[in-house]
């Protein structure tokens, strides 16, 4: 009895739900560089001073164009040094990355003295706010971007309407609106640096091919030092995205030469490390090693949070290669350093440079290597800290692989308590994600709104506009009637088409949260069945043919398991789990059929897909409900045939005694379970079919309509990706 509570326990702890969330690793960190505008003009004429040198200590360099303005990459406590002829040099540290107008006034016959405002009235004041408010609250940054439109006096200011507003939507996430009005801005004033940001903005919107285009069509000699290396950065990206990892590697190392020649520190260490990256995705260990040091070693000489970052890289590339010994000192280093960066810095959960994080990790290697008693110590003050700081992600991490040390260290007691804890922070994890989901819906629904306020204001200002270089014409009534029309047209085309696009988002979502409610309703008919079957082989003292059971069994539920987050899956897979499967039910009905299982030498598995557990019902009816009943030993017949080019038909037939009979036999409960299970794969089927446009077929009939025995056929058709 007691080892049967205990496989009981095995088996509920290895069907437990596990959920994949994307974790982002970011830090406050005030050495992140950006692009600050200024504006050099005469406090007292308003003119503007052009060809002004200004220049980063040790970095970037520019000169003032006709109007006075220039743009520089810059990073908070950077000095900027401005200089001309005709004013005394101006030094400006960095406070924050609001624009800057430096005016300046005559101090003799060709000298002038200098001011520095940070913000002025109409559109510059409202574009500040907007910035200000960028990363606190879309909706007022945006509100502050209508204001800006609407006070636009030039097609440049029209066009820093619009890059900032795509500055928003990018850090928001919303990269297809952030695309759009990086387009718009382009359209108003052709500049490298919003080129630069769309080519980036397409490629997290995975537009690959889009972005590839731009950053190629940008030459080197048209841009400046810091503007090439983000060329070449840019490019390596997309490259390893694509997993061409030499292409990246080759663009990273043009983006670094650039960045050595011209000392920009900065760059130098993350072209480093993504070269660490590039090589460690082509499986060149040893190149991998060599620049993540060389990171490690630059980081170092900036400041401890980004030399701690690239510390994390270099642990987490030693646990790919399984040199645990070498990650677990590198970690237990890394949680020293934190202690003495978290006086400094804010730390949110989302950045890898965590306490529970690093713990966390530190158990799982000990949990690697084997060494159980060293990694319950690590494991449980993970959790402790997550708990402090309301990790829900860690804490539901740490939980679950403290259960599984225990059920590896034979304590199954603590095992079921860990997991109880674990199944608790699912529950809560579940609920915060549904907040946030909400949220972003919210979220991203008044962006999209507040964008139809804008676009109409930017055709409204370009209608103006038409109206004004048509005004001396004759047909000056009929042409503005014709463009009222077509700007109307357009608004009703573009609001369409978000609302289009909303929906449809929704109905994704609305998709893939049934599809995971549908995994998730497994059937435990069978488990608990062969849990019996175990049971019954102990009570006659058959221990060797329980262990040989149980083994197949976790094996099978190992199997579903891996599966169980995918829509699809390859038909390869599918083809052993069934094989995994009817094994185990041949294995306890041997004197009731027995079963073929044969796949046509033509087809090429790997190329099909299909969804996981979509095959187990059926053969599961055909066996309790058909061949289980039959008075003589009955036939299962599994066959895999080509249909068409692109198609194949899976055939699940019996010689049972037929759905009629069955039914006539079923009590009320089996009833209600067969329905339930017919109708999840049903549902399943449906929604898969709308997403992959009709990708799976089913029909059931009888397999002998002639005999006693009229038995069952199921037909599964299934269409090539």
């Amino acid at each position: 009895m007691k080892l049967l509570k205990q496989i009981i326990l095995i088996c509920f702890l290895t069907i437990g739900f596990q959920s994949v969330l994307a974790q982002t690793n970011t830090i406050i960190d005030n050495t992140e560089a950006f692009t600050i505008r200024g504006n050099i003009r005469e406090s007292d004429t308003r003119n503007p001073i052009e060809n002004a040198d200004i220049q980063v200590n040790g970095g970037s360099y520019t000169k003032s164009s006709l109007d006075g303005t220039f743009r520089i990459q810059v990073k908070k406590g950077d000095q900027i040094v401005i200089s001309h002829d005709d004013f005394e040099t101006v030094y400006y540290t960095i406070k924050d990355n609001d624009d800057i107008t430096v005016e300046v006034q005559p101090i003799g016959v060709n000298g002038y003295v200098q001011k520095i405002k940070t913000k002025e009235n109409t559109f510059r004041s409202s574009i500040d706010s907007a910035v200000f408010y960028k990363k606190i609250s879309a909706e007022k940054s945006i509100q502050f971007i209508t204001e800006s439109i609407s006070k636009s006096t030039s097609v440049k200011e029209n066009a820093q309407s619009f890059e900032v507003l795509g500055d928003v939507n990018m850090y928001w996430k919303q990269y297809d609106l952030a695309t759009t009005n990086y387009r718009i801005s382009l359209k108003n004033d052709s500049n490298i640096d919003v080129k630069l940001k769309l080519a980036k903005a397409y490629f997290l919107n995975k537009n690959y091919q889009k972005s590839l285009e731009i950053y190629n069509d940008l030459e080197d000699k048209t841009l400046n030092n810091w503007q090439q290396i983000e060329k070449h950065e840019g490019l390596g990206d997309v490259y390893l995205e694509q997993n061409k990892t030499n292409q990246a590697t080759q663009s990273y190392k043009q983006g670094l030469k650039v960045a050595e020649d011209n000392k920009i520190k900065p760059k130098i260490t993350d072209l480093n490390s993504k070269l660490g990256d590039s090589y460690s995705e082509s499986g060149n260990k040893t190149e991998a090693e060599s620049y993540f040091t060389n990171s490690i070693n630059l980081a170092s000489k900036e400041n401890k949070a980004k030399a701690l970052e690239q510390k994390i890289k270099i642990a987490d590339f030693q646990n790919t290669n399984r040199a645990f010994d070498k990650e677990i000192q590198l970690r237990k280093e890394i949680i020293k350093d934190i202690d003495a960066i978290e006086k400094d810095s804010v730390i949110t959960n989302e950045s890898p440079l965590t306490k529970q994080k690093q713990n966390y990790k530190i158990g799982n290697a000990y949990f690697l290597k084997n060494n159980l008693d060293e990694a319950i110590p690590y494991l449980e003050e993970s959790i402790e800290e997550a708990d402090k700081k309301e990790d829900l992600i860690v804490k539901k991490d740490a939980t679950k692989k403290l259960a599984d040390v225990f059920v590896a260290s034979g304590n199954f007691e603590k095992a079921k308590e860990a997991f109880n804890a674990y199944t608790e922070a699912v529950d809560q994890l579940y609920i915060k994600k549904e907040q946030e989901i909400s949220q972003a819906a919210r979220i991203s629904k008044s962006i999209a709104e507040k964008q139809n306020r804008i676009l109409s204001l930017e055709n409204d200002r370009q209608l103006t506009l038409s109206q004004m270089q048509l005004s001396d014409e004759k047909n000056k009534r009929q042409q503005l009637i014709i463009y009222s029309l077509i700007g109307g047209l357009f608004l009703l085309v573009v609001l369409a088409y978000l609302m289009y696009k909303y929906i449809k988002q929704q109905k994704l979502a609305n998709n893939l949260l049934a599809l995971k409610s549908l995994r998730s309703q497994m059937n435990p008919h069978f488990i608990f069945n062969a849990l019996n079957s175990v049971n019954s082989f102990i009570a006659t003292n058959d221990e060797r043919t329980a262990n040989k059971y149980l083994s197949d069994f976790s094996k099978l539920m190992r199997a579903v398991l891996e599966n169980s987050e995918e829509d699809f899956i390859p038909l390869q897979k599918e083809i052993q789990l069934i094989e995994l499967y009817t094994k185990l039910e041949h294995f306890r009905f041997k004197d009731k059929f027995d079963y073929k299982i044969s796949v046509e030498e033509t087809i090429d598995i790997e190329a099909y897909k299909i969804p996981p557990m979509l095959l187990q019902p059926y053969i599961e009816n055909a066996v309790w409900h058909g061949l289980r009943y039959k008075e003589d030993k009955g036939i299962l017949d599994i066959k895999i045939c080509k249909k068409q080019k692109d198609q194949i038909e899976i055939t699940i037939a019996d010689n049972g005694i037929g759905r009629k009979k069955s039914k006539a036999l079923k009590t009320e409960n089996q009833k209600k379970h067969n329905s339930k299970g017919l109708g999840n794969i049903k549902k399943r089927v449906t929604i898969l079919n709308e997403m992959y446009k009709d990708k799976v077929d089913i029909s059931i009939e009888d397999n002998q309509p002639n005999a006693d025995d009229v038995g069952t056929k199921v037909k599964v058709t299934l269409k090539k990706d």
